[in-house]
């Protein structure tokens, strides 16, 4: 293959005949930048170990959490708990307690 087949291959129509190699020598040398550049320059690798620090003060906490948590007295569930004893129901009343109103001038 020569400089002459391939530069007409690449050619875009309504352009000249070099815009097509030199828009392919473009995308190689920044596919290679990305290639041949390390991850650091974009940032990557120092937002990685960012979040692998949070990640780890995370894990700590929560130990922390734990650990406290087994050293705390057991809560008080409502099993536990004895219910009040029921009042004795008188029959012939009802369920629900009704004063005794004394009008003036009613004797009773």
């Amino acid at each position: 293959m020569n400089l002459e087949g391939v530069t007409a291959a690449l050619t875009l129509p309504g352009l000249p005949g070099w815009t097509g190699l030199v828009a392919l020598l473009v995308l190689l040398l920044f596919g290679l930048a990305f290639l041949v550049m390390p991850f650091s320059v974009f940032g990557v690798k120092s937002r990685l170990e960012a979040m692998e620090a949070q990640l780890d003060e995370m894990q700590a906490e929560l130990r922390g959490l734990s650990a406290r948590l087994a050293d705390a007295p057991r809560r008080v569930v409502m099993d536990d708990l004895a219910l009040p004893a029921r009042p004795s129901e008188q029959s012939g009343q009802s369920g629900r307690y009704e004063p005794r109103i004394n009008w003036p001038g009613e004797r009773g």
